[in-house]
């Protein structure tokens, strides 16, 4: 009788096993879904189910254990076999198809402890397979039983489970978090308008009244309790209570002046007077942001006055630069950039010579004012580019640009670049270079970020300029031609389309063969002398270049200039990355304060900070 009872519980604990794996790889698979929290408060309401289902358990195994069963002779069960009825069982369990028959007891191996005894074997093997038959309908029966009561259990769990987690989600901590953060904001916005109504009664009553002197105390009161919170903090109880405080002061003078037609009145003056001030403000911004973008940081000052000195302590030979021969050989690759400003242009030309693949081919044509030619010749004097060849000159020297076209007309403008000759020497490129074919032509506030050579061999299929175009309004530097342009004008309205596609100066090719063809200085004079007779375009080389390069102009791959890091803090990264040069067009130019951040450090990696002059006259990354 032992043996069979000593194999009857293994296979009731093999069962057991089963009924509490089955729901334990349930509940792993939703603990997954919820944080360190919820998990533990998970895992304590769920030990508490595990002790109640094991109690009921127990409990039913016991009174079913305690039911006579007749005694078979000695079996021994092989562990595979267990393993086997267990594994079977449970993929019973998880299809949710409970059989009945869990164990398969009637198909399991079985050997009884001697079989070669003195008892007659046959005899033996017979009454042992009654026997057997006989406890295995009772274990199905059994079995049957722990099964649909494990169902119940497992559907009860299932059921307790879903429960817990809708109210661990329901409490879930950034929920909490952004919840708090909603209730603080619009108290603190409650505050706010009951300051301004309270603004508004102290007007109606008289200054040195009793009302007047609790409205100005209470709203002290708020003042500095919304000055002390945080968007993510809580409202102490005295915040609350001072606010009630002057919700009951602010029923008092509503009591006292229950007119609303004046309250409206006076809160339309409060928002006109409140609207005037915001717009004052911006309008200083801007006045203040134009200011320190035209104005000379201190570090660029020192490094021009340091470079001057220097330069006027040469000898004439040592003033010299190399490979001049170079400069008009139209088969290299010709760069000009038209600056007063030493940095921007040494950041101009160690970028495209770090990045060119054949840097021997590049000469790059600085062109400057006097003020500022001896300090750029220095620079480059000290800083040669490499085995790029490069030239400074200066704009007094161009004695052809005063007889052959009477000096360009400068605009009136308060704005210093549109006033500079620099500004509008762009389009003198022919007479700048006569014996060159094709010119690339940069902005001082540009960085080379690839090889250009391939930009040679664009086909310009008979046109003057090669630009990036600037006319789709999904992007930062989209502009319309009336942004400049005076369209109401009859002489602008019957020769240019309003609907054409703009683009930007900043990286341009131009074919200089095709300029002269068309003559197009010529035109660029008869504009500038109708614009001065009346308003046809806003000051700038802009416009004036859109019209004088009206249907002269190709588009180029926008991957070839990005624009927008002077002005547009929200170019995508991608656009800048891919860009073979980048463009800080606008007030916020990389060398100054006021420099967007983030696109500083493109322009910046192009400079030596320990370079001794820098360090001398404090120039910092």
């Amino acid at each position: 009788m032992k043996p069979f009872r000593r194999c009857q519980r293994i296979l009731i604990l093999a069962l057991l096993s089963l009924s509490v794996f089955a729901p334990i790889l349930f509940v792993s698979q939703r603990l997954k879904n919820l944080n360190y929290t919820g998990r533990k408060e998970f895992v304590e309401d769920l030990s508490n189910i595990k002790y109640r289902t094991d109690s009921l358990k127990l409990s039913a195994v016991e009174q079913e254990a305690g039911e006579g069963l007749k005694e078979p002779r000695k079996v021994l069960y092989e562990d595979k076999d267990v393993v086997s009825a267990v594994s079977y069982s449970l993929g019973e369990n998880q299809d949710g198809k409970g059989s009945g028959n869990v164990g398969g007891t009637t198909d399991i191996a079985e050997r009884t402890e001697n079989v070669s005894g003195t008892n007659d074997g046959s005899k033996d093997i017979q009454f042992q397979q009654r026997e057997m038959s006989s406890a295995s309908g009772e274990k199905g029966k059994l079995n049957q039983a722990l099964v649909q009561h494990e169902q119940s259990v497992v559907s009860q769990s299932r059921k307790v489970i879903d429960q817990r987690i809708r109210e661990i989600k329901s409490n879930h901590p950034v929920q909490k978090v952004n919840s708090n953060i909603q209730r603080v904001t619009d108290k603190i916005n409650e505050m706010k308008d009951q300051m301004i109504r309270a603004k508004a009664y102290m007007t109606f009553a008289p200054p040195n009244s009793q009302l007047v002197k609790e409205l100005r105390l209470r709203t002290k009161e708020v003042e500095r309790v919304v000055g002390r919170t945080h968007k993510d903090s809580d409202l102490s109880r005295s915040g609350l209570q001072k606010m009630r405080n002057l919700e009951a002061s602010l029923s008092k003078a509503s009591r006292a002046f229950p007119d609303c037609s004046a309250m409206t009145t006076k809160l339309r003056s409060m928002t006109h007077s409140a609207e005037e001030q915001v717009g004052l403000q911006r309008k200083q911004v801007t006045f203040l942001y134009h200011l320190a973008g035209s104005t000379t940081p201190k570090g660029l000052h020192c490094l021009s006055m340091q470079l001057t000195a220097e330069y006027f302590a040469l000898e004439s030979k040592e003033r010299q630069f190399p490979n001049q021969h170079k400069l008009h050989d139209p088969q290299l690759y010709h760069y000009a950039v038209f600056s007063d400003n030493v940095l921007a242009c040494a950041v101009v030309v160690n970028s495209t010579v770090s990045t060119a693949l054949e840097p021997e081919k590049i000469v790059f044509h600085v062109v400057t004012d006097l003020l500022n030619f001896p300090a750029l010749s220095m620079w480059f004097l000290l800083n040669p580019p490499g085995k790029a060849t490069i030239q400074v000159q200066s704009i007094e020297s161009f004695e052809w640009l005063s007889t052959k076209h009477k000096r360009p007309l400068i605009q009136k403008s308060t704005n210093p670049r549109y006033t500079s000759e620099l500004n509008h020497l762009r389009f003198y490129l022919p007479d700048i270079f006569p014996a060159l074919n094709k010119v690339v032509l940069f902005d001082h506030d540009v960085v080379v970020q690839r090889d250009l050579s391939r930009l040679w061999s664009v086909n310009m299929k008979g046109k003057v300029n090669a630009a990036v175009e600037t006319c789709r309004d999904s992007e930062p530097s989209f502009l319309e031609m009336d942004t400049f342009i005076n369209f109401s004008d009859p002489y602008v309205a019957n020769r240019f389309d309003v609907n054409a596609c703009t683009w930007a100066f900043g990286m341009n090719l131009f074919n200089l063969q095709n300029w002269r063809r068309h003559k197009l200085t010529t035109l660029y004079h008869k504009y500038m002398q109708l614009g001065s007779k009346r308003p046809l375009w806003v000051a700038g080389s802009l416009p004036l270049g859109w019209i004088t390069f009206y249907n002269q102009t190709l588009a180029l791959d926008r991957r070839w200039h990005a624009l927008g890091l002077g002005y547009e803090s929200g170019v995508v990264q991608g656009d800048v990355e891919r860009a073979a040069v980048i463009h800080y067009d606008g007030i916020m130019k990389p060398w100054l304060d006021i420099a967007i951040g983030r696109y500083k450090g493109y322009w910046s990696k192009y400079l030596n900070y320990d370079h001794s002059h820098l360090q001398r006259c404090n120039i910092h990354a």
